[in-house]
């Protein structure tokens, strides 16, 4: 067999396995990880499968080798797949005669501990600072932070009155020895009720508020899953070290968390389910846009990065672009008008930025359909 056959028959199975790999990643935002936790390896690397097929394609394109066929595909799916992580922009409307509208920021500040060198406390209150610096300019209607920080409880009542006069607010944090931390909401307008939902075994939590504006009442939850708890470095050490006790503590790490975070989303639901208003989920939810998370609570939600971003989506900094974990989901009844995510480093989460118009619930103008 000469070797130009063989390097054929090669380059055909190294293509089939790069597509099967990407089949798979569209195949793992449909699956619950809990019952199948290795399924949610190729949803996390859907973007990289995506640019390596990409990649072949023109490749084999280049070589006029009729294999292209094999990433062309396994790529057509992502035409479907592709907005979750990219955005060419466009035309977005406006909210219409007599609505108002929304801006609403998220934000998972990472316990203000970004900042490097000096002392501990020090540097934790001016990262601190610099986030409600941040705040203060975005001038949003809602504020939603995720891993807040802080000395104590009675500290944390006197600071956001302070820092935020115009602003009611609710809070729940976890104390401990360290510290409290936690959800915090944030509102200028009246905050009419508000509530918790927990996680069993858990620090992680769902805050959540009802609200009134515009004669429109909506329940925001405020959402912080359960994180993969490892550290990518750790990875890459462990797999340059050749150390199997890392990496065997790397999966059973994942295999936690991926047991607790779909518990904790069905919970989220399942209080949504008993929610007579319509309602709005942002924050952290540590978990990418191909994956059973996202399916799952967008369902009769619009995700304002694809109604009205532009860009990559990626809110976390470690392999950007590569990661979305933050989101903002609204009504399919109401209209993003925009959505960015500012490249700022006082946390290792970027901020969500989004604003959305809102209309009273008789009027005409309102459209019904959401993502998929």
């Amino acid at each position: 067999m000469s070797r130009s056959i063989i390097g054929g028959i090669t380059n055909r199975f190294l293509m089939l396995i790069a597509a099967a790999l990407l089949v798979l990643s569209y195949v793992s935002a449909f699956v619950n990880p809990a019952k199948a936790w290795y399924m949610m390896l190729p949803g996390l690397f859907f973007f990289p499968l995506a640019m390596l097929n990409l990649f072949l394609l023109l490749w084999a394109l280049v070589r006029r080798s009729r294999a292209f066929i094999i990433p062309l595909i396994a790529l057509l799916p992502t035409l479907f797949f592709a907005g979750r992580y990219f955005r060419t922009g466009g035309e977005v409307d406006s909210p219409g005669e007599g609505c108002g509208t929304v801006r609403i920021v998220s934000y998972n500040v990472g316990r203000f501990a970004a900042m490097k060198g000096g002392d501990g406390k020090a540097r934790r209150r001016e990262c601190e600072d610099s986030v409600y610096s941040f705040l203060k300019k975005a001038d949003a209607d809602i504020i939603c932070l995720q891993e807040y920080y802080v000395d104590d409880v009675g500290t944390l009542r006197s600071r956001l009155a302070s820092k935020f006069k115009d602003y009611d607010f609710d809070f729940y944090v976890y104390t401990g020895r360290s510290g409290c931390f936690g959800n915090v909401i944030l509102s200028r307008f009246p905050i009419l009720g508000q509530g918790v939902v927990k996680f069993e075994h858990s620090s992680n939590l769902a805050l959540f508020t009802d609200i009134s504006a515009y004669g429109r009442e909506f329940r925001l939850y405020n959402c912080h899953f359960e994180s993969y708890n490892i550290s990518f470095a750790g990875i890459v050490k462990g797999l340059m070290d050749r150390k199997d006790g890392i990496l065997k503590e790397t999966e059973r790490k994942m295999r936690h968390s991926l047991s607790l975070r779909p518990r904790q989303v069905d919970k989220v639901l399942e209080h949504i389910s008993g929610c007579p208003s319509e309602t709005i989920l942002c924050g952290d939810f540590n978990d990418n846009p191909m994956s059973y998370t996202y399916q799952r609570l967008i369902r009769g939600h619009r995700d304002t990065f694809r109604e009205a971003g532009k860009g990559f989506g990626a809110t976390y900094s470690v392999l950007w672009p590569a990661l979305r974990i933050d989101y903002i989901f609204i009504p399919k009844e109401f209209r993003a008008l925009t959505h960015t995510s500012p490249k700022i480093r006082l946390s290792d989460h970027y901020p969500v930025i989004s604003e959305f118009g809102i209309c009273r619930e008789d009027d005409p103008g309102q459209e019904k359909e959401g993502n998929i």
